[in-house]
């Protein structure tokens, strides 16, 4: 949207849009605590955290708030793998990409060596560890995972070279549980479990997403509530739903979101409702 469409709202960006400023992404409690973990323990002391829930719960948008607060931070590496999908080779490659490092994937011993020594070397730099962020890791193959959980750690697994956060769907929980990927399952160290939010949680995101906008009386307060109560704890339902009322209000050339907008867009037509009429019995 452009800032032409926005100023009548008042808005500095839309507020309901996938790809916002850091400051709008709404950081709960626990999501604070998690990040706090991460930051102040797993950084420093390397190791493996994980973050699960069902589509909706705010998995990426947590990933992406935690990669713009450790990015912050001086002399830190963070390296994001976008393709978990990946074989071995594959993984090598991206591994040898974000990280700087010329690998041949036909000698893994190779790669596996230099990408250890790098990450030893930038550890004994900064005493914290490189950080790795992997979405959607429920993707990852069996092996590519064990191969990770080898490469992030040295002298029989007692020193950790990695920071490494996992973020999947309940497919990853149930990958962890499997005898084979078991050695890697026991070895988180941070939790997050992402579930549907209650009410108040969405109406708090709402609110944080409306004033970090720039607009916090964009809706009533009685839509807001509606929004809340249509979007069935998920979060990307409740953008999206804000989304539509915010670009049908910029058609109508209107700067009032209330209730009456939102039953003009979603209300079910009154034909649809009706039960089909029946037919006269014939007479006998």
């Amino acid at each position: 949207m452009t800032r032409a469409l926005l100023a009548p709202f008042g808005l500095k960006f839309n507020p309901f849009a996938t790809e916002l400023p850091a400051e709008a992404l709404y950081p709960s409690p626990k999501i604070a605590d998690f990040f706090w973990r991460i930051e102040h323990v797993l950084v420093r002391e390397g190791g493996f955290a994980m973050i699960t829930g069902d589509p909706g719960t705010g998995k990426s948008v947590v990933l992406r708030a935690l990669a713009e607060r450790v990015e912050r931070q001086p002399d830190l590496t963070v390296g994001v793998i976008s393709h978990p999908q990946s074989n071995l080779g594959d993984f090598y490659r991206e591994m040898g990409d974000v990280f700087g490092v010329p690998l041949r994937p036909s000698n893994r011993w190779a790669g596996f060596k230099v990408l250890r020594e790098r990450w030893l070397a930038h550890l004994e730099a900064t005493g914290r560890r490189a950080v790795i962020l992997i979405d959607e890791a429920q993707e990852m193959g069996p092996k590519t995972l064990l191969e990770l959980r080898l490469l992030a750690s040295t002298r029989f697994d007692s020193r950790p070279l990695l920071a490494v956060v996992l973020a999947g769907d309940a497919r990853l929980n149930d990958a962890l549980t499997r005898d084979e990927l078991l050695p890697l399952g026991t070895r988180m160290r941070v939790r997050l479990s992402l579930d549907y939010a209650a009410h108040d949680e969405l109406a708090a995101c709402l609110n944080h997403l409306l004033e970090s906008a720039g607009a916090p009386a964009l809706m009533t307060p009685s839509l807001k509530q509606t929004l809340c109560d249509r979007a069935g704890g998920n979060f990307r339902v409740m953008t999206n739903l804000g989304s539509q009322l915010l670009t049908a209000a910029m058609q109508r050339e209107t700067t009032v979101l209330d209730d009456k907008l939102f039953l003009e867009l979603f209300a079910i037509p009154a034909s649809r409702t009706k039960p089909p009429a029946r037919k006269p019995a014939a007479a006998r």
